[in-house]
């Protein structure tokens, strides 16, 4: 009789075990984000702006070493007013910048597929993009 039971044990075992894994695995693969937005503050301190979307919402978001900035000569040249994109990921202590750049063209490294926010579906801009 309780070899009827072992098999019924290991598959849930190893259900429960596939679940932990996933679980784990799920914060380190967040989905990076992308706004369009203007900046309404900064805050040097704790190294944070607020934007205002195109759609009316406030977001806080924070930069850290690893944020890039393209086209834009780091943090402190973040002013109000300047319109830019971001992308960013959703984390325990809100969300973090991973790229940073002014809103439109301009040379650099844009292939031409970025629609900028104009709602043309560019290359970029998959599910995401706000």
């Amino acid at each position: 009789m309780m070899f009827k039971k072992r098999p019924a044990l290991l598959v849930t075992t190893a259900l429960v075990g596939a679940l932990a894994i996933g679980l784990i695995a799920a914060p380190a693969q967040a989905a990076l984000r992308h706004v369009d937005g203007t900046v309404i503050s900064k805050n040097g301190d704790n190294r944070t702006f607020k934007i205002r979307t195109q759609t009316g919402n406030r977001l806080r978001i924070k930069v850290n070493g690893t944020t890039e900035f393209e086209r834009i000569a780091g943090f402190g040249a973040l002013h109000q007013g300047m319109q830019i994109e971001v992308d960013y990921l959703r984390t325990d202590s809100g969300l973090l910048a991973k790229q940073v750049e002014p809103q439109g063209g301009g040379g650099g490294d844009d292939s031409g597929g970025d629609d900028h926010g104009g709602g043309g579906g560019g290359a970029d801009d998959g599910p995401n993009h706000t």
